[in-house]
């Protein structure tokens, strides 16, 4: 079927949003860096209660498949009333799709204190999946505001500035979370009770940030083109395939992480305390962040190479010295010594979002295999690898799949969003897998398979043709 011509996506005023757009976006970014440190908190409560209840991996598992089984659920509910009523957050307009899901997000966040009351694992997983759904409605709401809100060929490196923001919330979550949850008060209790105040702190901080949000100037983003009922995004061949490649992407990182702190606890690993291995699971979802911050950098519309260079070098300089002052020479070296391998894989994709994600996700399916088959630290530090490597896939896969779009972003966003249920399926698969071949190192071969697609997806299927599915 031949392709149609859609029109983009603008505003009444598209150059005064164009130029004063930096504002909004640093509003923005909390969001991003909120809903990063409550997804990877589900890191944390995975060991601490398959410790409570006494589960099995597979069992402790299904934290994200109630977590990322809400992505699923309420995405596909939102596209159902796109295509029947028409695209709900274009109507009730962006700002008030971000104000409810972190209304409902607090909601889900509060519901932790009775599920610890009452010491009921399913509890916890309803909590959870309120929680989730509230994000939900924020990554339908927020993705494609920060895609829309500026410049069109710099739609990337915003992308790759917020998700680096996301990540921050992500490397700061295992340390904080494993003091409180692990830790903090009471050290040898293993109830659930140590979970209740991170909780409703985390509950408060959502009212607060939806107040702000609520008072805050954010720019409308309209269309002049009539909004109607249907399912037009689905039309787009590159959409199709990047709603097949963030399922895969979420799925192998959410897979990976999860799986860490068992990971570096094997004697033959690094036989680490689960206080210890919460640091170095900082490591992991911290190299997302600097190389997101990477990924901002060389994607931007910044017309001197150098420029971005000497950008790039400074961010590596800083990283070095905080590692080095945190951590000791040997560990700051190391992470020295990936940044450049991410550096140079970055100079291989020359910049191009498509052939970096290709070239990445390579690069994560090699450290996979080392992952799978190698031991000690050398083992250990591939893992840690992956997570630089992982930095630019979300946005970068996001911003390819609803290129061109138009009228139908909001729709494709939800669509998108749907496909995080991948957190969900992939996490119990790789539990699974360990469970019966008795080997936790062979399971990471299930996230190489999703790596494998997102290469896939980098060098040939995010391309846009004119025929459409």
């Amino acid at each position: 079927m031949a392709g149609t011509t859609h029109t983009n996506v603008t505003t009444p005023a598209q150059q005064e949003v164009t130029e004063n757009y930096k504002g909004p976006l640093v509003t923005v970014t909390m969001l991003f860096f909120m809903w990063g440190f409550i997804t990877c908190l589900n890191d944390i409560l995975i060991p601490k209660l398959q410790l409570v209840f006494t589960l099995e991996l597979w069992q402790a598992m299904l934290i994200q498949t109630a977590f990322f089984g809400a992505y699923f659920i309420i995405s596909l509910l939102y596209f159902i009333l796109s295509i029947t009523k028409g695209d709900p957050i274009r109507r009730i307009g962006y700002k008030n799709g971000i104000i409810v899901g972190l209304l409902v997000a607090a909601v889900g966040c509060a519901l932790f204190y009775p599920a610890a009351s009452t010491l009921s694992y399913g509890f916890f997983l309803g909590a959870l999946f309120v929680l989730a759904s509230g994000i939900t409605i924020l990554q339908i709401a927020a993705n494609p505001y920060v895609a829309i809100l500026g410049p069109p060929e710099s739609a990337a490196s915003r992308m790759n500035l917020t998700q680096a923001l996301n990540s921050l919330g992500t490397t700061v979550a295992p340390i904080i979370g494993g003091y409180l949850i692990f830790g903090a008060v009471n050290a040898s209790d293993t109830g659930a009770d140590s979970v209740k105040m991170p909780y409703l702190g985390l509950a408060a901080a959502l009212l607060a940030i939806a107040l702000l949000i609520k008072i805050a100037k954010l720019p409308g983003i309209q269309s002049s083109d009539e909004i109607k009922p249907g399912a037009g995004a689905l039309r787009y061949r590159h959409l199709v395939l990047g709603i097949i490649c963030i399922f895969a992407y979420v799925g192998g990182e959410v897979a990976i992480g999860s799986t860490l702190i068992n990971f570096f606890r094997l004697p033959e690993i690094a036989g680490l305390e689960e206080a210890e291995a919460g640091h170095f699971l900082a490591f992991y979802w911290g190299g997302a962040m600097v190389g997101r911050f990477f990924g901002a950098v060389a994607l931007s519309n910044m017309k001197n190479a150098n420029g971005k260079y000497l950008v790039i070098g400074g961010i590596a300089a800083v990283v070095f010295g905080l590692m080095f002052f945190a951590y000791g020479l040997h560990e700051a070296l190391i992470v020295l010594g990936l940044i450049a391998l991410n550096f140079g894989v970055l100079m291989l994709g020359r910049f191009i979002p498509s052939r970096t994600l290709g070239f990445f996700a390579a690069t994560v399916v090699v450290l996979l295999l080392i992952t799978s088959f190698a031991t000690g630290a050398v083992a250990m530090w591939s893992v840690i690898a992956i997570g630089l490597f992982n930095s630019i896939m979300f946005p970068t896969i996001f911003t390819l799949a609803i290129k061109g779009l138009g009228v139908h972003t909001s729709q494709a966003s939800s669509l998108l969003v749907m496909a995080i249920v991948g957190g969900a399926i992939v996490p119990p698969l790789q539990g699974a897998v360990a469970d019966i071949t008795g080997s936790l190192q062979l399971s990471f071969l299930v996230p190489l398979v999703c790596y494998l697609y997102i290469m896939y997806y980098g060098f040939s299927g995010s391309k846009i043709t004119q025929e459409t599915v």
